[in-house]
């Protein structure tokens, strides 16, 4: 049916509509549909109804898909269609407790020619700063942490309880967290397999899912009027009719602060056992091939003040990285005190050779697509973030085409420093182009560095 309204539709508004049309079609929960309108947008390209870019210089190493949550609704090859559509650079998937937007996404950047790589995110537990709080707020010594270019959703047979063991501690969490929110909220009560499974296509729900189920359960309980007001204004302390009803995004975020984080009714301190130990969660993602990434804030926390101290926890576990979310840390035209943490972050990055990875998240209401590195704040951050982004897409590629990623015993053996070993997976990265990436796979273990850029570069 789709292929015949293509070959039926001409130019102008029609096309335009269909396009449309297939670019929503690409956030269906079902996945072959997904693959279809993918197929059915690059044939619009291959007629010259869609012109592509060549890829620029901006990046985003950190977006969250509809695997996690992601505030838009787009689905991994939604995200790779749109990154290719907007012509940039390299770009990377980031879901909480999973990798199961890899495959997907990887296949989307293999049609589309697009650089492309995928991790996770988690919360770990750091017992050196366990009375400080780090880049979970009001948390000591809980750390959202990152792993990057997985080489496969497969992970080794070692490893496979552990990564269960994250979604599972999470779906477990969220249910008891929501059993006590309804209490609050009752008459507005969640059934988590009904109103919170059915948001997400593969049963990861996060808080934000939560928080949409609890809006849009409440406009079913109270309809769109004055009641709906008055149950919110009542439950969350504030004027409802402020916060964009029945599900805008300040509302969203208040029923979240208000219910779900600190000083909220469903809110349960987590201490030492709520997540797992930095060390383990290293041990994990350097086992299944991927990259561990510290992550940073704001610099404002106790935790983050001490950054030279909380980076050496850091790197002594295994961690090669350091995550930033730019556009949470400046105000354009405005130099304060967050700029320059940011500036002081990256520097001491920089200095330790740590790879640079940034993106938006866009598991946020207002969170930007990609970050305005044209801005004064950002511009001059930018080539520092392509290197970053560069250096995981050799690492992602290298890792699942040959084994010869950048944690792994390859890189230690012909890299004594990790200033060289940046420096040759940048100039892998920044060569390489997505249509030769199984060339790759014919490189053995004892390939020397000069072999592997020939191998890129042919």
């Amino acid at each position: 049916m789709l292929l015949c309204m293509i070959q039926w539709i001409g130019g102008g508004e029609e096309t335009t509509i269909l396009i449309e049309e297939l670019e929503q079609q690409l956030d269906s929960f079902d996945a072959g549909e997904r693959k279809q309108a993918l197929a059915s947008l690059l044939d619009q390209v291959k007629i010259g109804a869609i012109a592509l870019p060549e890829p620029g210089r901006f990046v985003n190493l950190h977006c969250h898909t509809f695997f996690s949550y992601n505030t838009y609704g787009y689905s991994p090859t939604k995200f790779a269609w749109l990154a290719r559509k907007a012509g940039l650079a390299v770009v990377g998937t980031t879901d909480f407790d999973v990798l199961d937007a890899l495959d997907e996404f990887r296949e989307a950047c293999r049609l589309l020619g697009l650089k492309g790589c995928s991790g996770l995110e988690t919360r770990v537990y750091v017992p050196e700063f366990a009375t400080r709080v780090i880049n979970s707020p009001g948390e000591p010594g809980i750390s959202y942490h990152m792993g990057v270019g997985f080489p496969s959703s497969k992970v080794p047979a070692s490893q496979r309880e552990f990564l269960k063991s994250l979604k599972k501690t999470a779906r477990q969490r969220n249910r008891d967290l929501m059993q006590r929110v309804n209490k609050y909220l009752s008459p507005v009560e969640l059934d988590y397999e009904r109103d919170v499974l059915t948001l997400t296509p593969a049963g990861n729900a996060t808080e934000r899912h939560m928080c949409l189920a609890y809006a849009r359960k409440a406009r079913a309980t109270f309809g769109e009027g004055d009641k709906l007001a008055e149950f919110w204004s009542q439950k969350l302390g504030t004027d409802a009719k402020k916060l964009g009803l029945p599900e805008g995004r300040d509302l969203l975020n208040t029923i979240r602060s208000k219910t779900m984080k600190r000083g909220g009714v469903g809110y349960v301190q987590p201490d030492k056992g709520s997540f797992p130990q930095m060390t383990d969660t290293n041990r994990f993602i350097l086992a299944s091939g991927g990259m561990p990434v510290h992550t940073w804030l704001d610099g404002t926390s106790d935790g983050e003040q001490a950054i030279e101290e909380l980076l050496d926890v850091a790197m002594s576990t295994g961690a090669v990285a350091l995550n930033v979310i730019p556009d949470r840390n400046y105000t354009p035209g405005s130099q304060d005190q967050k700029v320059k943490n940011l500036y002081l972050v990256v520097e001491i990055a920089q200095r330790r050779h740590l790879v640079l990875v940034e993106g938006t998240e866009m598991n946020s209401p207002g969170q930007k697509f990609v970050d305005d590195f044209r801005t004064a704040e950002l511009a001059p951050l930018l080539p520092g973030f392509l290197k970053g982004a560069h250096i995981v897409y050799a690492h992602s590629v290298l890792q699942r085409q040959c084994g010869l990623g950048y944690t792994g015993a390859w890189a230690d053996k012909h890299f004594k420093t990790a200033e060289c070993k940046n420096a040759f997976f940048e100039e892998v990265g920044a060569t390489l182009k997505p249509q030769q990436e199984d060339r790759l796979g014919n490189l053995e273990d004892t390939a020397s560095p000069r072999d592997v850029l020939q191998a890129a570069k042919t």
